[in-house]
């Protein structure tokens, strides 16, 4: 089953919530299973870059289907910066998104950025939770 835009809303306003109550602004993206974007938010008051680091930190977890920060001291190893490459260069290995993933599949990710690397994570996670 894919994310609906409506799911994803719903994981955007979890990961923006947890940015409130952690008295940050984030940009929170959510990616399907194949790394495109279905939906984006950007705080008032968000620095700009941040919109590139959420997609770009989904986009890593939904291809390896594994947080994000996992993937961190691997980002320079042959395998992880091939597909990097190949998908455009897009893709971010940096703590910041956590996949969805719906019986035992990989639908997607949700990243945030413009907090720290760990709040950014934990945004990420309150989004997913939600579903």
């Amino acid at each position: 089953m894919a994310i609906t835009l409506e799911e994803a809303k719903l994981i955007l306003d979890g990961a923006i919530a947890q940015a409130e109550e952690l008295n940050i602004k984030v940009s929170a993206a959510v990616v399907d299973g194949g790394g495109r974007l279905i939906a984006m938010n950007k705080m008032d008051g968000a620095i700009w870059a941040s919109g590139y680091g959420c997609i770009g930190k989904a986009v890593g977890s939904s291809a390896f289907g594994r947080p994000s920060g996992e993937m961190q001291e691997r980002a320079d190893q042959p395998t992880p910066r091939g597909v990097a490459a190949a998908s455009g260069g897009e893709m971010i290995l940096g703590q910041g998104a956590v996949p969805i993933i719906r019986n035992g599949v990989v639908e997607g990710a949700c990243g945030v950025g413009g907090g720290t690397s760990q709040q950014d994570e934990d945004c990420a996670k309150a989004g997913v939770a939600k579903l």
